[in-house]
């Protein structure tokens, strides 16, 4: 799974996308409705920043903003890193770990297609090769 492109891991249909002056209650209600953790905030089709809910608590709630007026643009993390939908999905994985972030804008032509989150890796397959690696360790431990 890590060996592959971010192209066949990322989550299309979650894209999420807001223009900046989107309200953060609004861009909220989107991101419930779409079950997703983060929207990508664009202007003129070029990616601008990324709004999560880890914003929504630490620079909205936390500080008493009022979500009806507060804009993504006040509260966006701006110009965040990307990936391209052709690297590894173990590149994303390692970025994401290194810098603290669990969401990854995909970006291919300038222009935002998707985005992959640290929830990717806890695919099946993912897991499946958890329980493998347990299992493989037991036996070498009692043999």
């Amino acid at each position: 799974m890590f060996s592959q492109r971010i192209r066949n891991v990322m989550e299309r249909r979650k894209r999420l996308v807001a223009p900046p002056e989107t309200s953060v209650s609004a861009a909220a209600k989107l991101m419930a409705k779409k079950n997703v953790g983060a929207v990508m905030v664009v202007d003129q089709e070029r990616l601008v920043g990324i709004f999560t809910e880890r914003d929504a608590v630490f620079r909205v709630i936390a500080q008493g903003r009022n979500p009806h007026t507060t804009r993504l643009a006040e509260v966006m993390t701006v110009s965040p890193q990307t990936v391209s939908p052709n690297e590894s999905f173990g590149h994303a994985l390692l970025m994401m770990h290194e810098n603290g972030f669990r969401h990854v804008p995909v970006i291919e032509n300038g222009a935002p297609i998707g985005i992959v989150s640290s929830r990717n890796a806890l695919d099946p397959e993912l897991e499946e090769f958890v329980s493998e690696a347990q299992r493989r360790l037991h036996i070498r431990q009692h043999a």
